[in-house]
């Protein structure tokens, strides 16, 4: 498992990228992301919950509440087009640390 400190790095990328896929609730994006990555990344709700409230000041995401079938409320999260204008810089930033990563750690190993 990955830990915190990276962790608080990969939230915003990996909240995007599922949404990308389309609109969640809170608890199905932890599970989605979690599904996704192998339980290499997984967010308790209480640590999800400030940072999707942190991305919607941001406006690059919106929560609508919709009332489920059993007269549950929830919060339903979706990208918006200053969320997806985000996705582009975020992954081209992480991959250059990757890249950065892979060179650093098969330079030390020659």
């Amino acid at each position: 498992m990955i830990g915190t400190g990276v962790k608080k790095g990969t939230a915003e990328l990996a909240i995007l990228s599922v949404l990308e896929d389309g609109p969640l609730h809170g608890y199905e994006l932890a599970r989605r992301i979690e599904l996704q990555t192998k339980g290499a990344l997984s967010f308790s709700l209480a640590a999800l919950y400030p940072m999707l409230y942190r991305m919607e000041q941001r406006r690059w995401i919106r929560g609508i509440w919709e009332t489920g079938a059993n007269g549950r409320r929830r919060r339903c999260y979706r990208l918006t087009p200053a969320g997806k204008k985000q996705l582009s810089p975020l992954r081209a930033e992480w991959s250059e640390l990757f890249n950065a990563l892979r060179h650093l750690t098969k330079a030390s190993h020659a």
